[in-house]
């Protein structure tokens, strides 16, 4: 299994510190309103990750954090008269909300910011005692980028060249720093922001540090792969690299894994174009299984473009998918129980190439582009040869193969009984029966009933199947 690492600007093996494990850090959103559509990319991205590795034997603590201080949740709190925690813990709840539409699996520790400000207190004054962080005189603390030799490794920049991100924290006594370099890791309170206790001054951590904390207290101070979008390189992960490894003396990460950006009609996404779209506005129009297949359809690391003709690509090839398996559930509910012939345990031989091509690719830095047309493969070679005389255990067998590959990929492509089933059988029954009456326009008016709900029938010799569309 290779790994492309943005350390090192090369696809690498991946040998895991513990055998059989891997440590996974993923930074999440900042939660102060709706996750949009391009904070939904790395999530899917990394979950599927997660997802292959598992499949393959390992066992991974998946770790993502909230950040939930910040001055943006302070502003929408301070806008609606509310303390800032009920702004963080509502949009918590609705971040977690997309992300079960999304199928993505709950990590093993979904640590707050806010619940580890003793450990930030502790990382810093360590850094102080050795020599790297400095405090100013109005409390700020700042750490000193320049004691750590090996900064700006991660963005491969050379550290006379750098300069802030638009991320980092514009804080009074600014003019304090020894050098432009320097960053935050502790600032002091300004009015109606909240503020915690610390040796320095009443104030709150600076951004980067709490993932420092975090990953360190859940995973330990070497961890396997951290990963996040291409936005965090520099400068939040260039100062968590700095952070860590100048408190600890160890390697931070392994392996840096970074997802490129999510643009929308090849223009980058932001509210002042009126091309912004919360995760909610793009499930009012499709279904969260397609918007999760279209953010697979590209590998990782190349920038994807997201506009309606290609989510409407993306939702027929899903519903090519969907179809099959259908196909293959209906005959094999009207199937009696059969052994395999020797020809259909040679085809069923013949399809686990595709499974071997989805995992070459998912092996190849976990290129899902490759690994889907895998399943596409597969998907055709099923449909190629379900025959009317299939056996049960063969078309039990392709199914079983398109469902493995495509839950490695978080994708939900067996229909669920959500309650309607039984209403839909009922009518095709009662439609079944009119037409053996010859009462058609009964018949008829069934159908378009369906029809009207979503659901659309199909007449086959093993009988009627429907669908949703």
């Amino acid at each position: 299994m290779k790994i492309y690492n943005t350390l090192t600007k090369q696809k690498e093996e991946l040998k895991t510190i513990e055998e059989g494990k891997v440590r996974m850090y993923v930074c999440g959103p900042t939660v102060y309103n709706l996750i949009h559509i391009g904070n939904a990319r790395p999530m899917i991205v990394f979950d599927t990750v997660r997802r292959y590795m598992e499949y393959k034997g390992l066992q991974v603590n998946y770790v993502s954090n909230f950040t939930d201080v910040d001055d943006k949740i302070i502003k929408k709190a301070n806008e609606e008269g509310v303390d800032p925690s009920e702004i963080s813990e509502r949009y918590i709840a609705e971040c977690k909300k997309d992300m079960d539409a999304l199928n993505i699996k709950p990590a093993t520790k979904n640590p707050k910011a806010t619940e580890e400000i003793d450990g930030m207190i502790d990382m810093i004054k360590t850094l102080i005692e050795k020599g790297h962080a400095y405090v100013a005189e109005d409390g700020t603390v700042y750490f000193k980028t320049r004691s750590f030799a090996e900064y700006g490794k991660l963005s491969h920049k050379n550290i006379d060249d750098l300069r802030g991100g638009n991320r980092e924290l514009k804080v009074s006594g600014e003019e304090q720093k020894e050098d432009p370099l320097d960053f935050v890791l502790w600032k002091p309170k300004k009015e109606g922001e909240p503020y915690w206790e610390s040796p320095w001054c009443e104030g709150r951590p600076g951004w980067h540090i709490e993932c420092s904390v975090m990953s360190k207290k859940y995973l330990g101070e070497e961890i396997d792969i951290h990963a996040g979008g291409e936005d965090l390189i520099f400068p939040h992960h260039e100062n968590e690299i700095a952070q860590s490894e100048a408190t600890n003396g160890k390697t931070f990460a392994h392996y840096w894994m970074h997802n490129a950006f999510l643009n929308i009609d090849n223009k980058k996404m932001s509210k002042s174009a009126g091309n912004f779209f919360t995760v909610r506005d793009i499930l009012a129009k499709y279904d969260a299984q397609v918007l999760r297949f279209f953010m697979l359809s590209a590998q990782y690391r190349s920038p994807l473009n997201f506009s309606s003709e290609l989510m409407e690509a993306a939702k027929n090839g899903f519903e090519r998918i969907v179809n099959t398996v259908s196909n293959l559930d209906f005959q094999i509910q009207n199937k009696a129980d059969s052994a395999l012939t020797e020809d259909e345990k040679a085809l069923l031989a013949e399809a686990d190439g595709f499974t071997k091509k989805f995992e070459e690719a998912m092996d190849d830095d976990f290129n899902t582009a490759d690994a889907i047309s895998a399943i596409f493969e597969l998907v055709k070679f099923a449909n190629t040869n379900t025959t009317e005389t299939a056996s049960k255990a063969f078309l039990e067998g392709l199914k079983k193969r398109i469902l493995t590959l495509t839950d490695i990929c978080g994708l939900v492509v067996e229909k669920k009984d959500d309650g309607l089933d039984a209403e839909i059988e009922a009518l095709i029954e009662e439609r079944t029966k009119a037409k053996k009456e010859k009462n058609f326009a009964r018949a008829d008016e069934i159908r378009d009933e369906l029809l009207a709900k979503g659901i659309e029938l199909k007449d086959t010799r093993e009988g009627v199947q429907w669908k949703r569309i």
